[in-house]
């Protein structure tokens, strides 16, 4: 990459950086990740010879820029994600007074329909429950795990991350740390608790030795240390292969049936997104279009043309 282009751009990106680390407090792996596109964006003027800096992109260049990513054959989704970051690039640079105009301010990015996630049923739950073979030595902990997924909703990196210390069984709560180390309190019911309780009782005390700095990780691999997500796949994978449900399931399923499940039950959409931990509620909302009968009450008790006088 041209030294005289990287130099135009340098200083920008480590003020960038910064905004993204301090101002919108995201992690340092989505920070990498908008940096990352954003040197895409550079590589693209020094291919073409285009000697500009930030201040001297101008619209054009990134109409030139999305059409030279679809050539490459880049997805739309990934192509919407990385517009995403040119603007959040532009939005910064604005706010520091660094430039005045935003050449990403009448650039939309392609139309993506929102996909309707894999959602099981409550007796396929319960198939995917009974499918564990609670003798197998790691049984108890692979039926707890998928017990814990659904009861609060987990994403798999949450679930792994999960200390013994973050159990409130008594009063029915577990504490959970997100995105952005955005920590929330997520009600666990009963069974799970239950199940909890079973793993450290009997599958887990005094049949390992837990590796050091593992000592307070909820959920162990047979070394004593915390599980992989790859393995959490594996663990769901192979439960719903031995309950013969033909479906794509994931352990973010588990998240989409908790969500989906609670809305149809007459859930407060608000509510899920705290449980879920969503930043804006339109994530949650996806989850409604899951059940139609749903949005007929909505629309029936909100809409002025159909509300009953």
């Amino acid at each position: 990459m041209s030294i005289i282009l990287v130099q135009k751009w340098k200083s920008y990106q480590k003020g960038f950086e910064a905004y993204l680390l301090l101002e919108l407090s995201l992690s340092r792996n989505t920070s990498a990740a908008y940096l990352s596109d954003l040197s895409k964006l550079i590589r693209y003027l020094e291919l073409n010879d285009y000697d500009c800096g930030p201040t001297s992109v101008e619209q054009h260049h990134l109409e030139g820029f999305l059409v030279w990513l679809t050539q490459l054959g880049l997805a739309e989704r990934s192509q919407a994600r990385l517009l995403s970051a040119l603007k959040t690039f532009y939005k910064y640079m604005v706010l520091e007074d660094l430039t005045d105009t935003d050449p990403t301010q009448h650039i939309d990015g392609p139309k993506l329909g929102r996909k309707i996630p894999t959602v099981l049923n409550y007796e396929e739950i319960s198939r995917l429950f009974e499918a564990i073979d609670l003798s197998h030595p790691q049984g108890q902990r692979n039926r707890a795990i998928l017990e814990t997924l659904y009861a609060c909703g987990l994403r798999v990196s949450e679930l792994v991350s999960l200390r013994r210390s973050d159990l409130y069984l008594d009063v029915g709560f577990v504490k959970v740390v997100g995105k952005g180390n955005k920590e929330r309190l997520v009600p666990i019911g009963e069974a799970a608790a239950r199940h909890i309780q079973l793993y450290l009782d009997g599958g887990r005390r005094g049949r390992m030795n837990v590796k050091r700095g593992h000592e307070d990780i909820l959920f162990l691999n047979r070394r004593g240390a915390a599980l992989s997500r790859v393995m959490v796949f594996n663990i769901v994978k192979s439960a719903a292969k031995e309950a013969g449900i033909d479906k794509n399931v994931s352990p973010h399923t588990f998240r989409h049936s908790f969500a989906t499940h609670l809305i149809e039950g007459g859930a407060d959409l608000k509510a899920v997104q705290d449980m879920l931990g969503h930043e804006s509620i339109i994530t949650t909302e996806i989850y409604t279009h899951l059940d139609t009968d749903y949005l007929r009450e909505t629309l029936l008790q909100y809409h002025p043309r159909y509300r009953k006088p």
